[in-house]
């Protein structure tokens, strides 16, 4: 039955180092995303600067483009032998493309604009009329920032942490190609649901696949009580 072959697939060691894999570099994904996420919808809502608008293109550019097209590409940067960092990382020691780093690198990319897009029309809505206050009456930019302006985007925030969240646990196409698709070692749940449906092994397919399926739901439920 299911709950027999959930259990099944949680003790399939290649199933359980999949899913803590996903889960750690999701993690890694989203808190990076958060960070860069924030200070991007700042910069682009409260400054002007010369290229503005090229930088709000370029954060959307992972929407329009396949993550297929972002896999290969960080392969060409970042391949080991043709790549045009991969030699001089790769001789310090570092290994980007098949391996974990790379497979963060496709995730913070195919998730980037999901934080920025929540968070921008929220600071555009709510002005700068409560942080000009703050600064009149003596707060500093880090002060004015936790006090005034986190409270009043924290749930757009929220929200985009989420979407980011659930992006990074589905991700495949740009993920297949940087990682390599290596048992065991670079695998994460999405392709190891592919790789277990293709050896004929469709229950401990269908349990891995239940539960992103379960994480992307419960992503949803915070969604949509947000």
């Amino acid at each position: 039955d299911g709950f027999s072959s959930l259990r099944t697939a949680l003790e399939d060691p290649v199933v359980t180092h999949s899913l803590t894999l996903t889960v750690q570099v999701a993690v890694i994904a989203v808190a990076v995303n958060l960070v860069f996420g924030v200070g991007a919808s700042l910069l682009l809502v409260r400054y002007r600067f010369p290229g503005r608008q090229l930088l709000g293109a370029l954060i959307d550019l992972p929407l329009s483009v396949s993550p297929v097209v972002v896999g290969l590409a960080l392969v060409l940067v970042y391949g080991g032998r043709d790549g045009w960092f991969g030699p001089s990382l790769e001789d310090a020691g570092l290994k980007v493309i098949f391996a974990t780093p790379g497979i963060v690198l496709a995730t913070i990319f195919v998730s980037l604009p999901l934080v920025v897009r929540e968070v921008v029309p929220v600071l555009e809505e709510i002005g700068v009329e409560q942080e000009q206050a703050a600064r009149s009456l003596g707060a500093g930019p880090w002060q004015t920032f936790r006090r005034v302006t986190l409270p009043s985007i924290r749930w757009a925030v929220v929200y985009g942490v989420v979407l980011s969240l659930a992006r990074s646990l589905g991700e495949y196409g740009a993920v297949k190609v940087v990682s390599g698709n290596l048992i065991g070692q670079t695998q994460t749940a999405t392709l190891v649901v592919e790789q277990k449906y293709q050896d004929f092994e469709q229950p401990t397919a269908y349990a891995a696949a239940f539960l992103l399926a379960s994480a992307s739901v419960v992503c949803i439920l915070v969604v949509a009580l947000i």
